[in-house]
Protein backbone atom coordinates (compact mmCIF):
# COMPACT_ATOMS: atom_id res chain seq x y z
CA UNK A 1 0.00 0.00 0.00
CA UNK A 2 1.19 3.55 -0.84
CA UNK A 3 1.91 5.75 2.20
CA UNK A 4 -0.42 8.14 0.81
CA UNK A 5 -3.42 5.60 1.30
CA UNK A 6 -2.55 5.00 5.18
CA UNK A 7 -2.27 9.25 5.73
CA UNK A 8 -5.76 9.13 4.10
CA UNK A 9 -6.77 6.34 5.70
CA UNK A 10 -5.78 7.66 9.11
CA UNK A 11 -6.93 11.46 8.66
CA UNK A 12 -10.59 9.58 7.91
CA UNK A 13 -10.19 7.67 11.14
CA UNK A 14 -9.31 11.03 12.97
CA UNK A 15 -5.68 10.05 13.57
CA UNK A 16 -2.81 12.06 13.48
CA UNK A 17 -0.14 10.84 10.94
CA UNK A 18 2.56 9.75 13.23
CA UNK A 19 6.20 8.06 12.19
CA UNK A 20 5.16 4.93 14.36
CA UNK A 21 1.67 4.84 13.31
CA UNK A 22 3.21 4.88 9.11
CA UNK A 23 5.60 2.27 10.31
CA UNK A 24 3.28 -0.18 12.00
CA UNK A 25 1.03 0.17 8.97
CA UNK A 26 4.02 -0.23 6.55
CA UNK A 27 5.28 -3.00 8.33
CA UNK A 28 1.87 -5.21 8.10
CA UNK A 29 1.13 -3.76 4.87
CA UNK A 30 4.52 -5.63 4.03
CA UNK A 31 3.58 -9.14 5.40
CA UNK A 32 0.07 -9.74 3.57
CA UNK A 33 -1.64 -12.81 5.72
CA UNK A 34 0.57 -12.79 8.34
CA UNK A 35 -0.59 -12.63 11.71
CA UNK A 36 2.07 -10.79 13.85
CA UNK A 37 2.28 -10.36 17.17
CA UNK A 38 3.28 -7.23 19.04
CA UNK A 39 6.44 -8.63 19.78
CA UNK A 40 7.42 -9.45 16.29
CA UNK A 41 6.34 -6.19 15.11
CA UNK A 42 8.36 -4.55 17.66
CA UNK A 43 11.40 -6.57 16.05
CA UNK A 44 10.89 -5.60 12.87
CA UNK A 45 10.31 -2.21 13.73
CA UNK A 46 13.83 -1.64 15.48
CA UNK A 47 15.43 -3.06 11.96
CA UNK A 48 14.78 0.47 10.71
CA UNK A 49 13.58 2.34 13.54
CA UNK A 50 16.17 1.26 16.55
CA UNK A 51 15.23 3.85 19.18
CA UNK A 52 11.47 2.68 19.13
CA UNK A 53 10.04 0.81 22.24
CA UNK A 54 7.98 -2.20 22.97
CA UNK A 55 5.58 0.35 24.66
CA UNK A 56 4.87 2.35 21.75
CA UNK A 57 4.58 -0.66 19.69
CA UNK A 58 1.54 -1.63 21.89
CA UNK A 59 -0.11 1.66 22.19
CA UNK A 60 -0.26 2.08 18.53
CA UNK A 61 -1.36 -1.55 17.90
CA UNK A 62 -4.07 -0.32 20.34
CA UNK A 63 -5.03 3.03 19.08
CA UNK A 64 -5.27 0.68 15.27
CA UNK A 65 -7.28 -1.32 16.60
CA UNK A 66 -9.17 0.41 18.58
CA UNK A 67 -10.05 2.28 14.94
CA UNK A 68 -10.69 -0.59 13.04
CA UNK A 69 -7.30 0.37 10.91
CA UNK A 70 -6.64 -3.23 11.88
CA UNK A 71 -7.74 -6.37 13.21
CA UNK A 72 -6.95 -8.16 16.48
CA UNK A 73 -7.27 -12.16 16.06
CA UNK A 74 -6.56 -14.68 18.51
CA UNK A 75 -5.66 -18.49 17.54
CA UNK A 76 -5.94 -19.64 20.63
CA UNK A 77 -2.09 -20.08 21.42
CA UNK A 78 -2.27 -17.59 24.10
CA UNK A 79 -1.25 -14.65 21.96
CA UNK A 80 -2.80 -11.54 20.29
CA UNK A 81 -2.16 -11.29 16.69
CA UNK A 82 -2.82 -8.26 14.02
CA UNK A 83 -3.45 -8.18 10.42
CA UNK A 84 -3.77 -4.92 8.41
CA UNK A 85 -7.65 -5.51 7.26
CA UNK A 86 -10.14 -3.75 9.13
CA UNK A 87 -10.09 -0.60 7.28
CA UNK A 88 -11.42 -1.91 4.01
CA UNK A 89 -14.07 -4.01 5.18
CA UNK A 90 -17.36 -2.60 4.19
CA UNK A 91 -19.15 -5.19 5.79
CA UNK A 92 -18.07 -5.34 8.94
CA UNK A 93 -17.19 -8.91 8.63
CA UNK A 94 -13.70 -10.17 8.81
CA UNK A 95 -11.86 -13.06 6.62
CA UNK A 96 -11.87 -16.48 8.47
CA UNK A 97 -9.28 -18.42 9.44
CA UNK A 98 -8.38 -22.48 9.17
CA UNK A 99 -6.19 -23.68 11.91
CA UNK A 100 -3.85 -26.48 11.53
CA UNK A 101 -3.92 -28.57 14.61
CA UNK A 102 -0.36 -30.43 14.19
CA UNK A 103 1.29 -27.43 12.96
CA UNK A 104 -0.23 -23.89 13.89
CA UNK A 105 -0.18 -23.32 10.02
CA UNK A 106 -2.69 -20.17 9.70
CA UNK A 107 -4.86 -19.98 6.53
CA UNK A 108 -7.46 -17.23 5.56
CA UNK A 109 -9.92 -17.70 3.30
CA UNK A 110 -12.55 -15.07 2.01
CA UNK A 111 -16.23 -15.55 1.50
CA UNK A 112 -19.00 -15.27 3.83
CA UNK A 113 -20.36 -18.39 4.33
CA UNK A 114 -22.87 -17.41 6.95
CA UNK A 115 -25.47 -15.05 4.86
CA UNK A 116 -28.08 -17.28 5.18
CA UNK A 117 -28.02 -18.19 8.97
CA UNK A 118 -27.88 -14.66 9.43
CA UNK A 119 -30.24 -13.52 7.40
CA UNK A 120 -32.54 -16.72 9.50
CA UNK A 121 -31.61 -15.27 12.72
CA UNK A 122 -32.73 -11.64 11.54
CA UNK A 123 -35.82 -12.92 10.36
CA UNK A 124 -36.97 -15.12 13.16
CA UNK A 125 -35.22 -13.54 16.54
CA UNK A 126 -34.69 -9.74 15.11
CA UNK A 127 -31.37 -9.91 15.71
CA UNK A 128 -28.87 -8.05 13.23
CA UNK A 129 -25.40 -9.56 13.27
CA UNK A 130 -22.78 -6.91 12.93
CA UNK A 131 -19.91 -8.74 12.56
CA UNK A 132 -18.67 -12.69 13.30
CA UNK A 133 -15.15 -14.45 13.38
CA UNK A 134 -14.91 -18.01 12.39
CA UNK A 135 -12.03 -20.32 13.14
CA UNK A 136 -11.73 -23.51 12.02
CA UNK A 137 -9.60 -26.32 13.06
CA UNK A 138 -8.48 -29.27 11.44
CA UNK A 139 -5.25 -30.58 9.50
CA UNK A 140 -3.70 -29.61 6.35
CA UNK A 141 -3.06 -30.82 3.42
CA UNK A 142 0.86 -31.41 4.41
CA UNK A 143 0.05 -32.61 7.84
CA UNK A 144 -2.64 -34.92 7.06
CA UNK A 145 -0.48 -36.49 4.33
CA UNK A 146 2.46 -37.13 6.89
CA UNK A 147 -0.18 -38.59 9.40
CA UNK A 148 -1.47 -40.97 6.77
CA UNK A 149 2.13 -41.64 6.10
CA UNK A 150 2.59 -42.80 9.68
CA UNK A 151 -0.35 -44.49 9.55
CA UNK A 152 0.76 -46.69 6.60
CA UNK A 153 4.44 -47.18 7.91
CA UNK A 154 2.92 -48.78 11.14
Amino acid sequence: MEQEVFKDMLRKKGLKVTNQRMLVLELMAERPGEHLTAEEIYDLARQSCPEIGLATIYRTVQVLVDLSVIDKVSFDDGFARYELGGFNRESGHHHHHAICSRCQKVFSFKGDLLDTLEQALLDTEGFMVTDHEVKLHGYCRECREKMEEDQDGK
